[in-house]
């Protein structure tokens, strides 16, 4: 997938990640985009750790995966950003 396509991705596993897990989180929009990327890397990365499978392109087991990533960073933001 190209550049363009890894952004349009992790802007919806951004948004539904904190869709899911809604707070007050700062960065809007720009930060919802940069937590959904990485979620999808996260997410790819651990899935193929596991055994699920990756992020091939636009799909259900992709996107559900990329969120699942997305989730686990925000959790983390969440956990650091606390401190």
């Amino acid at each position: 997938m190209g550049i363009l396509s890894w952004i349009i991705f992790g802007l919806i596993a951004g948004f539904l990640a904190k869709w899911i897990m809604p707070g007050r989180d700062g960065g809007g929009f720009i930060m919802t985009t940069l937590l959904g990327v990485a979620g999808a890397f996260v997410g790819g990365w651990i899935g193929v750790q596991l055994g699920f499978g990756s992020v091939t392109g636009f799909n259900l087991g992709s996107i559900v995966t990329a969120v699942i990533g997305a989730l686990f960073l925000l959790f983390v933001y969440r956990l650091i950003s606390r401190s």
